[in-house]
């Protein structure tokens, strides 16, 4: 496998020892996360993405090498292989060269070629070939017969051979490709009689783009109009240019046999080369398009799990809504249901007054800290409403997103952990407990039903769930989770663990009461030691024994913290946080075989501040009071708002009303970007100016960099 190693190493320009040493690693057991940050040694400090993508490329590598013994193996039986087929195989490094190779030896169905092939027209097509000076009709006549009635039947069949030739040569096909690649152009079209009905895809009635710069979220919207039976979608290329370059290769002289060849060169770009082409280039458009757009979705996934949090307040958490009211739940420090009740303090009813009576004495009752609001219907309203009233002390107000929160009440975990309330209440519960952690309480959804991409029912899913789920570990793995405190689908997403052994914990705790130290998870049942390896790093204990129980610190290193202590004269409690020891402190004297400069210092930053949380804290929302809908906006408006979507063409801002806009990415910023992502983050506070406002089709185009 040393060649694949190397590969790798080309393909992401990673050292091969890297490489080699990553590819160990996790064929021992070993995730990603752990690798990341206990392992730096061996891989050269690779974060989480470049580990990814070794662990992505490896398995895409070792398939092709399946294939390719598959493929020796099926030519060996059919005696087929040759020293020289072999050697082609052996060093093909790409999955569709490989088939390509292949293509002339694959088990054939029934094809006009086949049928020429056992009517012996075989000969013919050879002699065509070769291009001869004779008469072609002259050579036909001796392939006569009860299946070939006549001279033209034979040539027609020997050109359907060629053509099948031609279609399989390897080199004709990379030719087509390479032509495509440079200029084949994709082209949509409205369905005739579909118009009315597929509205919502009038950009691409009449559309046509080089499919090389065609942006991923076109892609996605055609291929999605085209699903829904709006759109006719095609892909091509240059014909002329394609046969220009194909025929001299075939046909040299200008013979009559010549002739012939140059037709069936046609006849196989036509029906079969083409065809084939624009399919996969149909498909490698798509996959490029799913990539870039999972790319982005698991961007923004990564930023609303690392959204600020508000820590252990006490929150009331307000589901917003009109007729059906605003749900309102007390929570406590630990996110605990203390009450719940609904208010109407919006039409049809207009309970203004005993709502805010409501609101204030729940406040006072519950010794509210702070405010939470779900970012859906009537949220501006009930912002309005929450801090216009007067409060006993200070209270903070926030805007936090829904999305997901529907699902996640209707979900077995919602039932499980509220089984006597209705769905509103445990979506008013989630969007409390969003605000105080944002982490724990997203990581019970389904993370492709939060919502924070684009087409994401149309990528591939497969490759989309792995991608997000990869997300959330390394977003739960860096931040660290409370091992007495984390609910079980916490838990189920550190390293080295999963939802049966996440399970065993919480029954453990329950059992037996708070753990007071790390090692005491080996009494877990079924906790190994590999398990126990690959997760105490990123379980916190923050009252433990040893305060290195509450710190980054792996348990494999604590040997070297207590020598460290040891030659300070202190204890470890006494080192961790004292800025000055920590600084006097040679990482050369505590250098191992498995600790290296880097490990040491992590380690020395982790002592410095223990268990330290990557994340922000919360900001309160902040919206122009006197915008409420989109009749208040007016172009030349500067006004401030919230990222609450990135995709790849743009971002979409909350300014205060029902209404997201749209800041294009030409918008974005002064400077140069190639996706939106180096200029904005999910949640970030931003100021824009209103270019445009579509009222029949309500959309709003903003721009930061004109503000």
């Amino acid at each position: 496998m040393t060649h694949i190693h190397t590969l790798i190493s080309q393909s992401l320009h990673i050292p091969a020892g890297s490489v080699e040493n990553c590819i160990r690693l996790l064929e021992q057991g070993a995730t990603i996360p752990f690798v990341s940050r206990y392992r730096k040694e061996a891989t050269g400090g690779l974060d989480e993405v470049k580990i990814a993508a070794v662990s992505e490329l490896y398995g895409k590598y070792t398939e092709l090498e399946k294939r390719k013994e598959y493929i020796l193996k099926t030519l060996s039986e059919h005696e087929k292989l040759t020293p020289e087929l072999r050697k082609q195989i052996s060093e093909c490094r790409d999955s569709t060269t490989l088939e390509d190779i292949y293509l002339p030896y694959k088990p054939k169905r029934q094809t006009r070629a086949e049928t020429a092939r056992r009517n012996g027209l075989e000969p013919l097509a050879k002699w065509l070939t070769a291009q001869h000076t004779g008469s072609p009709d002259t050579k036909a006549a001796q392939y006569t017969g009860e299946n070939v009635p006549d001279a033209e039947a034979a040539l027609k069949g020997a050109r359907d051979i060629i053509a099948e030739w031609v279609n399989e040569d390897v080199r004709a096909r990379q030719t087509i490709r390479n032509i495509f690649a440079r200029s084949a152009a994709i082209t949509s079209k409205a369905v005739k009689g579909k118009e009315k009905e597929g509205e919502k895809y009038r950009d691409y009635f009449d559309f046509s783009a080089p499919l090389s710069r065609c942006p991923s979220h076109r892609i996605l919207a055609i291929r999605r109009g085209e699903a829904e039976g709006f759109l006719r979608v095609s892909i091509s290329s240059d014909d002329a240019k394609c046969l220009d370059r194909l025929i001299p290769r075939y046909a040299g002289n200008d013979t009559e046999a010549a002739r012939h060849v140059k037709s069936a060169v046609t006849d196989s770009y036509k029906r079969l080369l083409k065809p084939s082409v624009e399919t996969e280039f149909a498909t490698l458009s798509k996959e490029q398009a799913d990539e870039a757009a999972i790319a982005i979705f698991a961007e923004n996934l990564r930023q609303l799990l690392l959204a600020p949090p508000l820590g252990q307040k006490r929150i009331l958490g307000i589901d917003p809504g009109y007729r059906t009211g605003c749900k309102l739940v007390c929570l406590d420090g630990q996110g605990n249901l203390l009450h719940n009740e609904t208010i109407y303090p919006h039409p049809p009813q207009n309970e203004y007054s005993k709502s805010a009576a409501k609101v204030i004495k729940l406040v006072t009752t519950y010794r509210i800290d702070a405010i939470s609001i779900g970012n859906g219907t009537a949220s501006r309203e009930t912002e309005r409403f929450i801090t216009g009233l007067r409060y006993e002390k200070e209270v903070k107000v926030f805007v936090v997103s829904e999305s997901g929160a529907s699902v996640y009440s209707a979900s077995k975990t919602a039932r499980e952990e509220f089984p006597e309330y209705d769905v509103t209440v445990r979506g008013a519960i989630s969007i409390g407990r969003r605000l105080s952690d944002p982490l724990a309480e997203l990581v019970k959804i389904d993370p492709k039903s939060i919502g924070v991409g684009q087409y994401q029912h149309d990528v591939d899913q497969a490759k989309l769930k792995r991608s997000l789920d990869r997300t959330v570990e390394n977003c739960v793995n860096l931040v660290g989770v409370n091992l007495n405190t984390a609910g079980r689908h916490l838990l189920s997403r550190v390293s080295g663990l999963g939802e049966a052994l996440a399970q065993h914990i919480v029954n453990y705790r329950t059992a037996n009461g708070p753990f007071r130290s790390r090692r005491e998870l080996l009494k877990v049942p079924r906790l190994s030691e590999k398990a126990y390896e690959q997760c105490a790093g990123f379980l916190r204990i923050p009252d433990a024994e040893n305060p290195l129980d509450n710190s980054a610190v792996h348990p494999e290193s604590y040997a070297i913290v207590e020598q460290m202590a040891q030659d300070l004269q202190c204890t470890v409690k006494e080192l961790i946080r004292n800025k000055t020891l920590i600084e006097t402190i040679d990482l050369t004297r505590y250098r191992t075989e498995t600790a290296g400069t880097e490990t040491l210092a992590d380690i020395l930053q982790e002592l410095e501040k223990p268990g330290r949380d990557p994340r922000t804290r919360a900001q309160e929302t902040k919206f122009d009071p006197n915008i409420r809908t989109l009749g208040d906006l007016k172009e030349g408006m500067t006004l401030s708002g919230i990222v609450t979507n990135i995709t790849d063409f743009g971002c979409f801002v909350d300014i205060g009303i029902k209404e997201n806009g749209l800041v294009h990415i030409s918008e974005l910023s002064d400077r140069f970007i190639s996706s939106p992502v180096e200029a904005v983050s999910l949640h970030q506070y931003v100021r824009v100016k209103v270019l445009s406002v579509d009222p029949d089709r309500r959309r709003i185009q903003l721009s930061m960099k004109q503000a």
